[in-house]
């Protein structure tokens, strides 16, 4: 049933769903799957074998909840073999939770009351419709609780509304009209609307839209303003049409029962129904949103861990500041902090003229390469600063972004690389760091704090750092990871290995020194044969005497290269690297039942650019010099910026201030932009137009400009 079902929902054909799932249940990750188990998956992606996750777990918490109804009916005797079948063969939570609900344990309601005053009998006969003489029947039940005949009426019609609000067919025909014909509407709370805060909200004070059409990022905008309290929000239906639809299912009689019927009709729409219904739909349109928000903030984290590396260059990193001055620190090749200082170049002290003495002093003295200036509070000045010193070699100069640097300095993780410094010396560690390596670096932080979402703390937290782990984990594999160099945090990404075997991998290389081979890292405590065949094709050892050590080959593969440089006259190290050679390797020769074409084409992929970083080399990027706040933007003017958000609805862009300016998704093309990641990048570095300006509420309209 379970691959069945997979199938179904990934549309992956059944052999390729069940073998993955086999491997899966081996503990194999994600990761070691798609790029060395091609053969056994029909060479499914990441993306394909995450679905079949997704869905294998949604299968079993179905099945879970099943196991724990079927037993809970048991105990209470209410299990009959009918309703065991409808159970057993419900295929989503809805239909399973519609069928549980009669049975579920509740707070007394109106109903209850009117059961143990001995209404139901009542009830059943207002359902039978039969009754010639209603009233005369219900004054048989006028005794102590119930005082009269309408009291007997009204709890029978409490009853049937019970009855009616749990009938799954008709909690499927309002759904369907709620998924087809629902309204989100939105009213401002009077005596909000004039605060400051509610100001960003002022497009939703009154709005209306579909439900079943309004984009995520909308939808979460106005659950935000209802969250904080500036308007009220509801969702809203043909009522008439709902009840009249259910009366349609229920009344077949024009006696008095009917009358009934329908007054209890109206009472089970409005009091149970309509309101338990109506909050399904908004928490089935949150739950799209979220993970369409998710996928977003997903594609960017991606987008920005994979962002352009320096490199291992001597770099000089500064966090700028005015009053508090700006912190700066000198890093190796490898990112290990080797001087730190504060100067003091802009207002009140404006030292200039010795603030550039020392960063040239500093430059000379430490070698640099490089300097990475944050993007925060006084950059463009201490930018303006740097370009104007004269350095003895040629210097290039990065602003790089602070996002979640703040959050670093102060983390465990940072009082453990730095425990003699303060935060304000980690701090431009770290962005000095994320321009040698943005990956290395990066992973240390909570994703969440990087600033590449929207609504990131509205959406499901649970899915959300489950998505992000994932997006991490893809990046830091895709990449590989130098085991002697990588920080405990980066290791923990590493497929099969963790947080503890991380931490136990650095402890070993403190105690013993640097891996000199990958047979080596089994010697690492609890690190077993599992774990090294899930992590030894994504860790690199530099200058290993294998030189297969430090490439994307799977040692389990490394008797077919031998084997192929035997056959072709030339050793490993030779064939490496040697395109011509390569080329006449004969692939099929190598076949056998564990290894097909597919993965000896990545060996032979992968033996031509061993270890080659996917990413792309950092570049040089200046802003508009004359542009310093958001009241020097002119409409018209053509700037230079830098993709810094993707949304949904477009793209945000940093022109160099404080505000960061929109291309809404119409100013991206003149085509219709399905996706916007197919347009721009996450750190994309592009001319825009400047179209609006709002000062008052801080915002700027921007069009990308084709060059």
């Amino acid at each position: 049933m379970l691959i069945k079902y997979i199938s179904t929902q990934t549309q992956l054909p059944e052999s390729s769903v069940k073998n993955t799932v086999q491997l899966l249940n081996e503990a194999c990750t994600i990761p070691f799957i798609s790029r060395y188990r091609k053969e056994h998956t029909g060479n499914l992606d990441e993306v394909q074998i995450g679905d079949i996750v997704k869905y294998k777990e949604e299968f079993e918490a179905l099945e879970k909840r099943k196991a724990t109804i079927l037993n809970t009916l048991e105990d209470q005797n209410d299990l009959t073999p009918a309703l065991k079948e409808q159970i057993e063969s419900a295929n989503n939570l809805i239909i399973l939770e519609d069928l549980y609900l009669p049975f579920k344990k509740k707070r007394k309601t109106k109903a209850d009351t009117a059961r143990n005053n001995g209404l139901e009998p009542l009830a059943k006969i207002i359902m039978s419709q039969n009754a010639s003489d209603l009233e005369a029947i219900a004054y048989n039940y006028v005794r102590q609780d119930i005082q009269s005949i309408e009291d007997a009426l009204e709890g029978a019609r409490h009853i049937i509304a019970e009855w009616i609000n749990e009938r799954t067919d008709i909690r499927h025909a309002i759904r369907q009209q709620l998924e087809r014909h629902a309204q989100i509407a939105t009213a401002v709370i009077k005596t909000k609307k004039d605060e400051e805060k509610a100001q960003k909200f002022r497009d939703y004070f009154d709005w209306e839209e579909a439900l079943s059409r309004i984009p995520s990022h909308r939808l979460l905008a106005i659950l935000r303003a209802e969250k904080e309290g500036f308007i009220r929000v509801k969702i809203d239906i043909d009522h008439e049409r709902a009840t009249q639809h259910i009366a349609s299912r229920l009344i077949r009689s024009k006696n008095s029962c009917a009358d009934h019927i329908e007054l209890a009709v109206t009472d089970a729409y409005k009091r149970l129904l309509y309101p338990s219904l109506a909050n399904e739909a908004l928490q089935a349109a949150k739950a799209l949103a979220d993970t369409s928000a998710i996928s977003v903030f997903s594609k960017n984290l991606r987008q920005l861990l994979l962002g352009s590396p320096l490199g291992e260059k001597r770099v000089l990193a500064i966090d700028p500041g005015f009053r508090s001055g700006c912190k700066l620190v000198c890093l190796g090749a490898q990112g290990q902090l080797e001087h730190n200082e504060t100067i003091y170049p802009h207002a009140p002290k404006n030292d200039s003229i010795g603030a550039m003495k020392k960063i040239r002093s500093l430059a000379d003295a430490y070698k640099i390469e490089a300097i990475a200036i944050g993007n925060g509070t006084a950059s463009r000045e201490t930018e303006a600063l740097i370009r104007k010193i004269h350095f003895k070699n040629d210097i290039q100069v990065f602003v790089v972004s602070e996002a979640g640097a703040s959050i670093y300095s102060a983390s465990k993780i940072a009082r453990e690389e730095f425990p003699n410094y303060d935060v304000t010396v980690r701090g431009s560690v770290s962005i000095g760091r994320r321009l040698q390596d943005p990956l290395a670096e990066l992973v240390k932080i909570d994703a969440q704090s990087i600033g590449v979402g929207q609504y990131q703390h509205d959406v499901d937290q649970t899915q959300l750092q489950k998505s992000l782990d994932v997006a991490v984990e893809h990046c830091v594999n895709a990449v590989g990871v130098n085991i002697n160099t990588a920080s405990k945090s980066l290791l923990s990404y590493v497929s099969g290995i963790g947080p503890k075997l991380a931490e136990n991998i650095v402890k070993y290389r403190e105690e013993t020194g640097s891996f000199s081979s990958r047979k080596e890292i089994k010697k690492v405590a609890r690190l077993g044969d599992k774990a090294f065949e899930q992590s030894a094709g994504f860790l690199r050892i530099k200058g290993a005497k294998n030189p297969l050590d430090d490439s994307a080959v799977h040692p389990e593969s490394y008797a077919i290269v031998k084997a192929m440089a035997k056959d072709l006259n030339v050793t490993v190290k030779e064939l490496i690297g040697n395109s011509e050679v390569l080329k006449q390797v004969d692939l099929k020769k190598y076949c056998s039942d564990a290894v097909g074409l597919l993965t000896l084409e990545d060996i032979v992929k992968e033996l031509e650019k061993p270890g080659l970083d996917i990413r792309e080399q950092a570049k040089v990027f200046t802003f508009n010099q004359n542009i310093k706040t958001i009241t020097d933007l002119q409409e018209g003017q053509l700037l230079p910026g830098i993709v810094n958000n993707i949304t949904n609805f477009g793209c945000f862009v940093d022109v160099g201030i404080k505000e960061s300016g929109l291309i809404h998704v119409s100013n991206l093309s003149d085509s219709f932009v399905k996706d916007v990641n197919e347009h721009v990048h996450l750190h994309q570095q592009i001319i825009v137009k400047v179209l609006e300006v709002d000062v008052a509420r801080k915002r700027i309209q921007l069009q990308l400009h084709k060059k």
